[in-house]
């Protein structure tokens, strides 16, 4: 059901109100009549943008060019001495100024610093009534200020480092690779593309959208709140599983999608499957249910991200890993299987392994000491078909390659399996 290892990328395409034409706007006269210029005594304001919109960045980073504006009064000439506002929405980042004064070609501008969390953002300068609105994107994965992803209890923030062993856990291991090493499918560029599993962070306002399924048996209906720049895993034209990955941040819900395609730039969407999870509840999905994953697992709280490692440097929940083989069985919190093959030595969805304590980690970086330390202390959750011993995370151009491949030198036999309970099996 699902392809076994695909090239990334994060979809950079810019808002759709960022690529019209910068319309300019037109303020009335101001009481006193205004000041500067050579209006001849017109001093009805017009505010229009020069340069600076529709620019891209990493999330947290500051634009590389300024916002600038010109205003001019009702027959074009440059307005001198204005102030222009410049105004940015809680998660729309930061500006260098809240005004600016306009200068003798009439232009005034300001710095825009992204916001750390949302890709998409807007700032407005506004003169007398009139305004403009300038839009970025941020690429890279946003930081969501050391959040758990459901409550306490919760199976994915269990701490399995003491678990017992199942009796099964060296022939479990063998079907999922020993020799293998552990492989990072995630980091900043493969091939030309962002690699990793990306997702956007919305506000609770985003337009839903409608959002038809292969799978609608096994599928939450829409609407599903997904912006027009939504990234799509692999790109527009990929031919992998093209997840497509919305955190609601102020409602704390999580919409997923897979083989999601765009239609009528982003109006509608169609999707083989899709699940919506609230991240408040530990409910699971429904018994034998997909999601946007084989195994009826939610994806993005299992995936390793940037804030996590870098800024916060804590992981709090188990990884996301596949393996190539996998047994026609599924343990809770998994809800379905994908494998045909029935064997007892196969690997069930929801399987749980973790790294042996015995393994050192002291000689690694300390960005990758978080990923091991939580691969001890919560371990990997097997969610899906793929290469053996593959972890996944989201893509950010932060992330060091070299560093992260250095995790390479983990292998299949340095991980043992938690014991298994409530197993559901096929025949």
């Amino acid at each position: 059901m699902r392809a076994t290892s695909i090239i990334y990328t994060t979809a950079l395409i810019v808002i759709a109100a960022a690529c019209a034409a910068a319309r300019p706007t037109t303020a009335p006269p101001p009481d006193d009549g205004g000041d500067g210029g050579d209006g001849g005594g017109d001093a009805t304001l017009v505010i229009s943008k020069v340069s600076g919109d529709a620019q891209q960045a990493t999330l947290g980073a500051a634009l590389a060019s300024p916002l600038v504006v010109a205003v001019t009064n009702s027959r074009g000439a440059a307005m001198q001495g204005v102030t222009v506002t410049w105004t940015a929405a809680p998660g729309n980042g930061t500006l260098s100024a809240g005004t600016s004064v306009t200068d003798g070609s009439g232009h005034a501008s300001a710095r825009w610093t992204l916001d750390p969390t949302f890709l998409g953002t807007s700032a407005k300068a506004a003169v007398s009534g009139a305004s403009v609105t300038f839009t970025a994107l941020g690429n890279g994965s946003g930081d969501l200020g050391g959040r758990a992803f459901f409550p306490a209890d919760n199976p994915w923030r269990a701490d399995i480092s003491s678990a017992p062993l199942d009796p099964n856990s060296a022939n479990l291991i063998n079907s999922c690779g020993p020799s293998t090493a552990l492989h990072p499918d995630f980091g900043t560029v493969y091939r030309g593309a962002p690699n990793g599993i990306p997702y956007v962070v919305v506000h609770g306002n985003q337009a839903r959208v409608p959002v038809s399924f292969t799978y609608a048996d096994e599928s939450d209906p829409g609407p599903y709140p997904i912006p027009t720049y939504a990234p799509i895993e692999g790109g527009p034209s990929s031919t992998g599983d093209r997840h497509v990955i919305v955190l609601d941040a102020d409602n704390w819900k999580l919409y997923e999608l897979y083989a999601a395609y765009s239609q009528q730039s982003g109006a509608s969407w169609t999707a083989g499957s899709g699940a919506i999870f609230d991240l408040t509840s530990d409910a699971l999905r429904p018994e034998g249910w997909t999601s946007a994953d084989a195994a009826g697992l939610p994806i993005l709280p299992g995936l390793v991200r940037y804030d996590e490692v870098a800024i916060h440097h804590a992981i709090d929940h188990a990884i996301r890993f596949t393996c190539v083989h996998t047994r026609k069985a599924y343990l809770p919190p998994a809800r379905h299987w994908a494998s045909s093959l029935t064997g007892a030595d196969y690997a069930p969805m929801g399987m749980r392994v973790r790294l042996k304590a015995s393994v050192d980690i002291s000689h690694f970086s300390p960005s990758n000491q978080v990923i091991l330390a939580a691969l001890k202390k919560y371990g990997m959750i097997l969610a899906d078909n793929g290469a053996d011993m593959m972890i996944g995370g989201a893509p950010d151009p932060r992330w060091s390659d070299d560093d992260l491949h250095l995790l390479t030198t983990i292998h299949g036999s340095d991980f043992e399996v938690v014991q298994m309970n409530g197993m559901v099996v096929g025949h």
